[in-house]
């Protein structure tokens, strides 16, 4: 029985490490995540995301560090978290000779589950993530988007208190991933579900998740709610493109008035300001008078790709291949 308090975090980890022979792949991340939270585990491929997601999910055993998932050690308590979470990864283990249906009800069987508690379970999920008649033909058949959906199905068959999603929507036309979109916020609004969601997609980390934790090279470099991150690059980014070596141009800015930072990147300089509408005629003749050329120029607000540079020192690139 888990007597762990309703307040204690869903998820933590304190300096978790996972390492592969002299690779580390998890370089000692803390990160603690609230119930009934959607979590968003923000980075490229290769950051540490998906090893991550399979320590907490017992799927690999920790080399360092500790982590808790529904308040049970991942190390030394494995059946019990695998009891009490649901788990879609990124590649689907789907048979594809198999009926939706079929899955579905070897899931449902494999956590104890039998009779009309079973039908019950298989006619809510097909009901949640929407397969509709395509339930009963085989898994083959179908496109990339509904193989996604039928695995979240799956996870989904024993009523779990957390679900990790491991890159979700990754290769999924704008459709299919605005679908699931919309599944994973009803997982939050209807069933108080907490979620654990790694993506590679900006977009997705803002618009789902009420914190996001940004990992680059095994470490966690970055970690608030969206709007906090953006908030911490400025409120306002004024992009210059400039005639000379960036170097000279953030030489030219260094000390001036209204400049809260500033970042080169191939020929721009972007600034950050809490004004940029204000900063726009100075700091063109503040360059000017340093000799240097201004092109074009742009104001905008910050995004969390904008946080992933300041971070990282380098963009997020995801892949953006469509499945068919």
């Amino acid at each position: 029985m888990n007597n762990s308090p309703a307040n204690s975090p869903a998820i933590e980890a304190v300096d978790l490490v996972r390492r592969f022979g002299d690779f580390v792949a998890v370089d000692g991340i803390s990160l603690s995540v609230a119930r009934g939270e959607i979590y968003g585990f923000l980075g490229p491929n290769g950051a540490g995301k998906s090893t991550t997601v399979r320590t907490l999910c017992t799927l690999l055993q920790p080399s360092g560090g500790r982590a808790t998932v529904a308040g049970f050690d991942v190390a030394t308590q494995a059946d019990e978290v695998r009891l009490r979470i649901g788990v879609a990864l990124q590649e689907a283990a789907i048979d594809q000779r198999q009926t939706g249906r079929e899955i579905l009800e070897l899931s449902a069987r494999m956590y104890g589950l039998r009779g009309q508690t079973l039908a019950e379970r298989i006619n809510k999920v097909i009901d949640f993530v929407d397969i509709g008649d395509a339930i009963d033909k085989m898994v083959k058949g179908y496109s990339g988007g509904m193989k996604r959906r039928l695995d979240l199905a799956a996870s989904l068959i024993h009523d779990p208190q957390i679900l990790f999603l491991d890159e979700p929507t990754t290769g999924l036309d704008p459709e299919s991933r605005a679908k699931v979109w919309g599944e994973v916020e009803r997982l939050r609004s209807e069933l108080g579900m907490t979620v654990f969601l790694t993506t590679q997609y900006l977009e997705e980390a803002d618009a789902l998740a009420d914190r996001v934790g940004i990992i680059a090279g095994g470490k966690m470099v970055a970690e608030g709610t969206p709007t906090e991150l953006k908030r911490s690059v400025g409120q306002d980014l004024v992009i210059v493109e400039v005639d000379c070596e960036p170097g000279q141009a953030l030489a030219a800015l260094e000390g001036f008035p209204g400049v809260d930072s500033a970042r080169r990147n191939n020929n721009t300089v972007t600034v950050a300001t809490s004004d940029g509408a204000a900063l726009v005629g100075p700091l063109v003749v503040q360059l000017s008078g340093a000799g240097i050329g201004v092109g074009t120029l742009s104001v905008r607000t910050p995004t969390l790709d904008d946080v992933f540079l300041v971070a990282t020192g380098s963009r997020l690139a995801p892949d953006v291949e469509v499945a068919p």
